[in-house]
C-alpha cells in the first residue's frame, strides 16, 4: 500500500478565466507532493485520463451554462459519471455543495437559515411583479433594497441594482432576489475560507443611505467594481462625520466560517460580512464559491497544507493501522 506521502495523482479542473494565480496551483503541488499533476480535458474521456487521488475543479461556467446547453450538460455528466465510478477520488470541492452556491435562492435560503443575514425575497418570474410591493411590506423588507441576479456566477451576477421606493420596482428583472440593504459604513469584509483556514481582507463597498423610501432614481451598479481595493466610485464616497465601526471580532468570524464548513460541506469558499452600522451585528450578505483570494498571500500555502491532509486522512481510512 501507498504510504502517505507517495507519489499523488492531483487533477485539476480550473476555468480559463480563473485569476493567474489559481493557475499556479498544479506547478505548486507537483512540487510539494512530487505529485503527478493533470489537467483535465473534459471534452476527452476522464478514464484514460485518471486515476486520480484528488479532483481540485471549478466548473462553476460549465454548471451554469448546462442550464441551457446541452454540450455543457454532456460534459458535466461525464464529470458526474466518472466521481460517481470512482468514490476513493477526493472532490474538491463536491458538485451538490457548489452548485447550490451558484443559485442565489439557495445561498439566501442558507444564509438566513442559519446565521444573520439581511430579510430577502426570490421573485422567480414576471408573473411575481405585480404582488411585489405588498411582499416586499409582508416579509419585512425595508427600502432601499438591494437587487440581485438569481445566478451567482459570470459578469452578469455582479450586475446589481439599489431600489429606493416603490416606483422602483418595476426596474426589477426576474429571476432576482431582493435583499434589505443595511448601512455598513461602505466597509465590507471578505472572509475568504481555505479548510480549516480563513482569511479577512477589508474592500471598499457602498457608502450608508437614509432608511425608509425616498424619490432617489434607482442606481445600477457593477458590485465587482465596487468593492475593487483600489475602487474610487461616488457609490463608496462615505460623508463626513461617520462614526468608525470596528472590524468583526476574530471569535464571531471563526464561528460563523465554522458553522458555514458545516451547512455546505465546503473548504473553499468566501464570504461577504458587513457590520450593521446601527446594532453593530455581523451580517453575511453574499457566499461566494472558489473565490480569487486577492489579497491572501497565504493561499498556496493554506491550500497546499489542507490538500496534504486530506490524503493523509484518506491514506489512513484507506489503510487503518492493524491492531
Amino acid at each position: 500500500s501507498p504510504s502517505p506521502m507517495s507519489v499523488r495523482r492531483v487533477g485539476f479542473c480550473l476555468s480559463d478565466k480563473k485569476p493567474k494565480n489559481q493557475m499556479q496551483i498544479p506547478i505548486l503541488c507537483m512540487s510539494v507532493f512530487l505529485s503527478s499533476t493533470v489537467q483535465i480535458d473534459l471534452t476527452q474521456s476522464l478514464g484514460p485520463q485518471g486515476p486520480f487521488d484528488i479532483i481540485i475543479h471549478k466548473l462553476s461556467d460549465v454548471i451554469v451554462e448546462a442550464e441551457h446547453d446541452s454540450q455543457s450538460q454532456q460534459l458535466l455528466d461525464n464529470f458526474q459519471s466518472y466521481v460517481s465510478a470512482h468514490p476513493r477520488t477526493i472532490l474538491l470541492d463536491p458538485l451538490p455543495a457548489m452548485t447550490q452556491l451558484l443559485d442565489r435562492f439557495a445561498s439566501c435560503r442558507i444564509m438566513n437559515w442559519c446565521i444573520c443575514s439581511p430579510p430577502y425575497l426570490e421573485i422567480h418570474s414576471a408573473a411575481d411583479l405585480p404582488s411585489v410591493q405588498q411582499t416586499v411590506i409582508s416579509r419585512g423588507l425595508s427600502f432601499p433594497l438591494i437587487c440581485k441576479t438569481r445566478v451567482a456566477h459570470g459578469s452578469l451576477s455582479h450586475e446589481m441594482s439599489l431600489i429606493f421606493s416603490a416606483d422602483g420596482l418595476a426596474d426589477v428583472q426576474p429571476p432576482c432576489v431582493l435583499q434589505s440593504f443595511v448601512n455598513h459604513g461602505a466597509v465590507l469584509h471578505k472572509v475568504y475560507v481555505v479548510g480549516d483556514r480563513h482569511y479577512c481582507v477589508e474592500r471598499p463597498s457602498i457608502k450608508n443611505f437614509p432608511p425608509g423610501p425616498c424619490d432617489r432614481e434607482t442606481i445600477f451598479f457593477n458590485s465587482h467594481q465596487v468593492s475593487k481595493p483600489e475602487s474610487n466610485s461616488d457609490l463608496t464616497a462615505l460623508d463626513e462625520n461617520v462614526p468608525y465601526l470596528p472590524p468583526p471580532s476574530s471569535e464571531a468570524v471563526a464561528a460563523l466560517v465554522k458553522e458555514l464548513r458545516v451547512q455546505l460541506g465546503m473548504a473553499l469558499f468566501g464570504v461577504d460580512v458587513i457590520i450593521n452600522i446601527h446594532t453593530h451585528t455581523l451580517t453575511v450578505i453574499d457566499i461566494n464559491i472558489f473565490p480569487g483570494y486577492e489579497g491572501v498571500p497565504q493561499f498556496f500555502s493554506s491550500l497546499l497544507s489542507h490538500i496534504k491532509t486530506l490524503l493523509e486522512q484518506h491514506s489512513s481510512a484507506m489503510n487503518p493501522a492493524s491492531d
